[in-house]
């Protein structure tokens, strides 16, 4: 559809005609449009007959059904949370398999990522938009790993639950924080940018922070968490950009899929991870003291108390202050509303399937793979939920801006 602006001076017995100036070159020509106030600023252009965009709305409407598709992650992940509660053996298949499974996903998802990922219009965006992209990649790895410290602190978490409350905070954005950055109405540019620097700043940052801070409860080997890093995560981001670059029609016709298989896949390895520690999880609650004698308040206190309470509380409260904390930041500096949100969501929200691999790779404890798995349920339920909130608050709009 073309859009056009009309500007029209003061009413005069002669009317002068100005030619309408087209912000773009128009697929069709419309009639023109009906004035109703010639002072007026807004001008409505409705076609007549719309039946030649019927090509156009066809592709549009396919790939906006695909995006909406994609927009269900948090879906996907509550319903597999379910069954691998229920039926821990449908992911059985997928669970013998790894890690390499797991490594394998995680490619495949950072793959996807690069398919959409043009390296060049990152760092000219890094060129234009340098403070609040630096800000938001600083305050995704100081605020999260401080955190993660402190809760487990706080909450006199075990060591090995520890480490993967640490390692998780430690971990760079999630995609899924651009989908909920899109639904709150927040700045999905910066989202995205901030995502694809903090995942290429994850190979030295990520390692380096779990030894400091979670090398005081049990050995970390920085540089193996390096090396995988740089395997799983920037190494598939290269080769997505590079094949974009090499084989731009074969990419094109695979890219409105890579959101979709990107969070299915996600959706795989968390509802996997879950399914096999689940039944650790149970055998935790049901060995607890459950007498009918007991007040319902005595009931919640021990399955807080048990190791999936643990894990629960300590993954909540960490994304709930990663929300909190980050949209505060974003404001005392002095950034807007949409960059406040972005900045918000795109820390609170964790790479939660990295943090998997991560775990189960170098970590002989099956328990510092649990927040992790934990976080991709509670993190998206969270994230979702502050997304739709958001967007029944409309955002400040500059004064500047052009009503069309």
């Amino acid at each position: 559809m073309a859009i056009s602006l009309c500007f029209f001076p003061p009413f005069t017995s002669n009317p002068i005609h100005h030619p309408r100036i087209p912000l773009y070159k128009p697929i069709i020509t419309f009639p023109t449009p009906k004035i109703i106030n010639p002072n007026s600023k807004k001008i409505k252009c409705i076609p007549e007959k719309t039946h030649n965009l019927a090509v156009i709305q066809e592709k549009t409407k396919w790939e906006n059904w695909l995006s909406i598709a994609a927009s269900l992650y948090p879906v996907y992940v509550t319903v597999g949370g379910v069954v691998a509660c229920l039926k821990p053996s449908t992911f059985s298949w997928f669970v013998k398999a790894g890690p390499t499974s797991y490594s394998l996903a995680l490619w495949f998802i950072m793959l996807a990522m690069g398919l959409t990922l043009e390296l060049n219009e990152l760092i000219n965006l890094l060129l234009q938009r340098p403070n609040s992209i630096l800000f938001g990649c600083a305050a995704q790895y100081t605020i999260m790993p401080a955190l993660g410290v402190i809760l487990s602190k706080i909450l006199g978490l075990p060591p090995s639950i520890s480490v993967g409350l640490i390692l998780l905070a430690c971990c760079p954005g999630g995609t899924a924080s651009n989908v909920v950055t899109l639904i709150a109405q927040g700045d999905v540019l910066l989202s995205i940018v901030m995502t694809a620097c903090t995942t290429i700043a994850a190979v030295l940052l990520t390692p380096t922070l779990t030894k400091f801070l979670a090398g005081t409860y049990v050995p970390v080997d920085a540089f193996k968490l390096s090396i995988s890093t740089l395997q799983v995560v920037v190494a598939p981001i290269l080769v997505g950009s590079y094949m974009q670059h090499k084989f731009p029609k074969a990419v094109k016709i695979f890219t409105p899929f890579a959101p979709l298989l990107a969070v299915l896949a996600t959706s795989l390895v968390s509802a996997s991870i879950f399914s096999e520690n689940v039944g650790r999880l149970r055998s935790s609650v049901v060995g607890m003291s459950f007498s009918s004698d007991l007040p319902l308040l005595s009931h919640a206190q021990n399955v807080l108390a048990s190791e999936f309470g643990l894990v629960a509380v300590s993954v909540a409260s960490l994304h709930f202050a990663g929300f909190f904390v980050g949209y505060l930041s974003a404001a005392l500096a002095g950034f807007s509303e949409p960059q406040r949100r972005a900045v918000s969501i795109e820390v609170g929200m964790q790479n939660s399937a990295l943090g998997v691999v991560l775990a189960t790779t170098h970590f002989s404890s099956p328990a510092v793979a649990l927040p992790a798995a934990t976080s991709a349920i509670i993190m998206n339920v969270m994230g979702s939920c502050l997304g739709f909130f958001w967007r029944c608050i409309n955002p400040t709009q500059p004064k500047s801006s052009l009503e069309v």
